[in-house]
């Protein structure tokens, strides 16, 4: 048992004393950069609240769910279309459905299947 505070206590104080090497300004780059990203995040809230109803709103935060991806470049595009003047008033659910499929048309890929067969190597289409 002693051993183990011991042991817990050089664990300690070796990890106070990289944390004061490495640690001090990272900390504070860390702590400026989560801060921004809070910020931001912040923003693109108050924004996205500012032209999208309560209805569209929660479309996008369930698509969020299911296709962060394409949420992300969606909050993108309307963040872009509102501060270009394209966006006036709020956005309805329905608009908002009518704006993803055109988005879902345009980024949509064609998949194409190919079938490969194999050609038997007949020798009695010889004689």
């Amino acid at each position: 048992m002693a051993e183990d505070s011991e042991l817990a206590a050089i664990r300690a104080k070796r990890l106070e004393e990289l944390q004061g090497q490495y640690g001090g300004q990272n900390a504070a780059q860390m702590q400026q950069q989560q801060d921004a990203m809070k910020r931001e995040a912040e923003m693109k809230n108050s924004l996205l609240s500012q032209i999208l109803e309560q209805g569209a709103r929660a479309r996008l935060n369930s698509i969020a769910l299911v296709k962060p991806e394409k949420a992300k470049m969606m909050e993108s595009m309307l963040i872009q279309m509102a501060r270009s003047g394209q966006i006036a008033g709020k956005l309805s659910e329905s608009q908002l459905v009518s704006l993803l499929q055109e988005v879902s048309e345009r980024t949509q890929k064609k998949t194409t299947v190919k079938f490969n067969r194999k050609r038997l190597d007949d020798s009695d289409d010889d004689d």
